[in-house]
């Protein structure tokens, strides 16, 4: 049961990953993020993204800017994901499901 559990957490973790990248990638290409599917993963990912935006500005690169936050977002999700197995199994394990 336990076991259940913690994949699927890790798949639903994975998969909102995915959509950071795809994001990330779609920043690039204005055209795409018009697109409704691009709208879509712009609402799914906007409020984890925005507290980092308003803590680190972009940077100016002549005419335009660098967007760093999204960098510092990465790290962030990929530590508190590795936090968040670790104490969803740390739990089951206490509770004796894993």
């Amino acid at each position: 049961m336990g076991f259940i559990i913690v994949e699927l957490v890790y798949w639903l973790l994975t998969i909102y990953w995915y959509l950071i990248i795809a994001r990330i990638l779609l920043s690039w290409f204005p055209d795409l993020s018009a697109m409704s599917f691009g709208q879509w993963i712009y609402r799914l990912t906007e409020p984890f993204l925005a507290p980092f935006r308003r803590i680190i500005p972009p940077l100016p690169l002549g005419g335009m800017y660098l967007d760093i936050s999204v960098y510092a977002a990465i790290i962030a999700y990929y530590f508190a994901e590795k936090g968040l197995m670790w104490l969803l199994q740390y739990i089951l394990i206490l509770l004796g499901l894993y």
